[in-house]
């Protein structure tokens, strides 16, 4: 791959929590970088257009309101750009939300990846990097989880929707020969984060003195991974030529993408308690469907590749998201 700071790079999912960082550093370090994003209302909308006006500082990137379900619109995109890297962050995110809202997962996770693939397809790209999640794991017993082991029992339509993308990139890097690289994430967190999730959340209600909800009686454990770890391995992966004999064959690779150092809920939350000040009240509640028990992940294959480890620790982490919510919020929720 001839991958240089003159390549244009498509980030969807711009004004979204991991698009945002990504694009910060990919512009940071010369690329020019176009970010589409929809802007929906799946949470604050003024958090997503405060991102995407901080990257509008950058002379280099470049913002278009275009939702990857609308075909003709991308197209448009890709044939003007002749983009030679896509990164695919845009998606219906969110577990307990697809239970109510299932075919929101269905418009953006199938139909808008596959509006995604398509236009590679038709417009060529050097690499095609797309997010998946930990989520196709399921409830795994097979501890650390690994991209070689089975993961054919999602327990929530997010994680069905994910898995598909997995195998629809799959066939089309085999079929049409689209060097593609899929990233399983593992809950990434920090600073511009996403409310909806719980660390963000529980630090809402701790400020405001309300009570947090603590399932599964808070026997949970999490690979709570920092974005700014996730962006820097994103980036090192860009250019990762596609060398053995498998990927020359068939390019397609799977990665996961997680801190390798699952953290209990409760430390966690005592984490949370310790860089706020303040000790939360706490309703121990049953687990919640479409949640799974434990996430960890085995990323001896990124470390091998690209040298992938990540460097920030649970409390170093958390309070560099604190200091940013009581900096963006001055201490109270919007």
């Amino acid at each position: 791959m001839s991958i240089n700071k003159e390549t244009k790079i498509l980030v969807t999912g711009a004004a979204g929590f991991i698009g945002f960082h990504l694009c910060q550093r990919l512009c940071t370090s010369g690329f020019n970088v176009i970010g589409i994003d929809s802007v929906n209302d799946y949470y604050s909308t003024q958090l997503k257009n405060d991102r995407i006006e901080l990257l509008s500082n950058y002379p280099n990137f470049t913002f278009k309101r275009i939702d990857i379900c609308d075909k003709e619109k991308l197209d448009k995109e890709f044939a003007s750009h002749k983009f030679e890297v896509v990164i695919n962050l845009a998606a219906q995110a969110g577990v307990r939300y697809s239970i109510e809202h299932p075919y929101k997962y269905i418009d953006s996770n199938l139909i808008g990846f596959i509006n995604i693939l398509e236009a590679c397809r038709q417009h060529p790209v050097q690499h095609l990097i797309y997010a998946s999640s930990s989520s196709v794991y399921g409830n795994s017993e097979s501890i650390p989880f690994s991209t070689q082991a089975p993961c054919n029992e999602p327990v929530s339509l997010y994680a069905a929707t994910k898995k598909a993308n997995e195998m629809m990139a799959h066939s089309y890097a085999q079929l049409y020969r689209i060097p593609v690289t899929g990233l399983r994430f593992f809950t990434v967190y920090g600073p511009y984060g996403r409310p909806d999730m719980a660390y963000f959340s529980f630090t809402r209600k701790i400020i405001n003195n309300e009570t947090i909800q603590v399932y599964n009686n808070g026997d949970l454990e999490r690979d709570f991974t920092y974005v700014d770890d996730i962006v820097k391995a994103i980036e090192k992966l860009i250019d990762l030529p596609f060398d053995s004999k498998e990927e020359k064959e068939k390019p397609y690779r799977l990665f996961n993408i997680g801190n390798n150092k699952p953290v209990k809920l409760m430390a966690f939350i005592n984490t949370l308690e310790k860089h706020i000040g303040i000790t939360a009240n706490k309703e121990y509640l049953p687990m919640q469907k479409g949640d799974v028990f434990r996430t960890y992940a085995d990323i001896s294959a990124l470390e091998e590749r690209i040298g992938f480890k990540p460097s920030t620790s649970i409390d170093e982490g958390l309070k560099q998201f604190i200091d940013w919510y009581k900096s963006y919020y001055n201490g109270q929720q919007n």
